[in-house]
């Protein structure tokens, strides 16, 4: 993989293997330097990963903050880190593993710089939807999947719960209809499992294209599992060196889902809301007009669902039309109107079918949707459907009357 910029490795000892390792994966050229160079290696010559070894130097947040000001995204590895790392410092553990390791989780993230270049190359001229990008912390809006039956379970929940949105799954077969359904960010791996179960799930997560680059941390301090997951770590020890291993490599993720949200959006012409993924409120009218005098015209049927989801929830309306965007029919759209409650348009559909779309859709809300832990979340939903008198702006108001539950 070719890329632009050079590899700087910074450490303060014998880096000979790291060398190695790096040489290996193709990926040059690699500069290496010491503390009292790095910060000024960084200004002259920009990068395109950074990676540490070693004792970490009292430098290390200023350093890690100058990078963090870099664009596009400059990925900072440290390896077999000790102690708390700054929010862009990637944690690679290399003790029980080996060290070819180190070009898989590279190449990945290099990804992302590219990613992140593209993107940034496509809004050129627009500062204020690139500043966007950045802000607020990717993590505010990551969901992490918690898989597990242990002891431990309780302890990461709320030691991960109080950074992110939390899923969580006492099993295997449960984790599996988040993955389809939710957009996951990263997973944690709970005591409870035997090492089959552990290896066959990691083996089908690296042979889905989907997931494989995860960020996935499974308990241990043996030999690192034999699959293709570049963003996989083996942790033993307590809920906060678990949080603290996993919380960068979510951001991380985090970001590569907003660059790719951002892109989508871009390739709409800006129609579609990055944040969430449905339509934005203007381009929903126009193509809910659109249909309801194609409908009237050629005949057929046509339904609104509107989901409120009540007061009291920050992040509980973005999540809820991520999950539609993901869930819908293709035919139907959505946008979110200023509220926070979810309008969906059902094409070709009856009353009584957009009940059942409807129901589905609340149901997966219901039980899916991180909400805070004295919160409980049950959508509000209510459905109409086109008369022959009726307007897109007679329809939308129907969906403001007194609630008539679908469920």
């Amino acid at each position: 993989m070719s890329q632009q910029g050079p590899i700087l490795l910074v450490s303060s000892g014998e880096t000979s293997s790291l060398a190695l390792a790096l040489s290996n994966t193709k990926l040059f050229p690699v500069i290496e330097t010491g503390w009292s160079d790095a910060a000024d290696a960084v200004a002259r010559l920009q990068p395109a990963a950074m990676l540490v070894a070693g004792e970490v130097g009292p430098q290390f947040a200023a350093l890690a903050a100058q990078v963090a000001e870099l664009r596009p995204y400059v990925p900072l590895i440290v390896v077999d880190p000790a102690g708390q790392l700054p929010p862009n410092a990637l944690p690679l553990g290399l003790a029980n593993g080996s060290i070819e390791r180190l070009g898989a989780r590279l190449r990945a993230a290099l990804r992302i710089r590219s990613l992140h270049a593209t993107v940034l190359r496509r809004l050129s001229g627009e500062p204020d939807a690139q500043a966007a990008l950045q802000a607020p912390d990717p993590l505010a809006e990551a969901t992490l999947l918690l898989i597990g039956r242990g002891r431990t379970y309780s302890a990461l929940s709320v030691a991960l719960g109080e950074r992110t949105g939390v899923i969580g799954a006492l099993s295997i077969e449960a984790a599996a209809k988040h993955l389809n359904t939710r957009d996951i960010d990263g997973i944690v791996l709970a005591e409870g499992f035997s090492p089959r179960v552990v290896d066959a799930f990691l083996t089908v997560l690296a042979e889905d294209s989907r997931f494989r680059n995860l960020p996935v941390v499974v308990p241990g301090d043996g030999a690192m599992p034999a699959c293709d997951l570049p963003n996989l770590e083996l942790v033993a020890g307590s809920p906060s060196r678990v949080t603290s291993t996993v919380l960068p490599l979510i951001r991380q993720h985090a970001f590569e889902a907003r660059l790719c949200r951002t892109l989508k959006s871009i390739d709409a012409d800006g129609l579609l809301d990055p944040r969430t993924g449905l339509l934005m409120w203007d381009a929903f009218h126009r193509e809910l007009a659109a249909v309801v005098a194609q409908t009237q015209l050629n005949g057929g049927g046509l339904s609104l669902a509107r989901f409120y989801l009540g007061e009291g929830h920050n992040r509980a309306p973005r999540d809820a039309a991520r999950i539609i965007s993901r869930l819908k029919r293709r035919m139907d759209f959505g946008a979110v109107q200023e509220d926070g409650s979810i309008v969906v348009a059902l094409p070709e559909t009856d009353l009584r079918n957009a009940h059942l779309v409807a129901r589905r859709l609340g149901s997966v809300m219901k039980h899916t949707v991180h909400v805070k832990r004295d919160l409980r979340l049950d959508p509000e939903i209510v459905i109409t459907t086109l008369l022959a008198s009726d307007s897109m702006q007679s329809m939308l108001a129907r969906l403001t009357e007194p609630r008539r539950a679908a469920s």
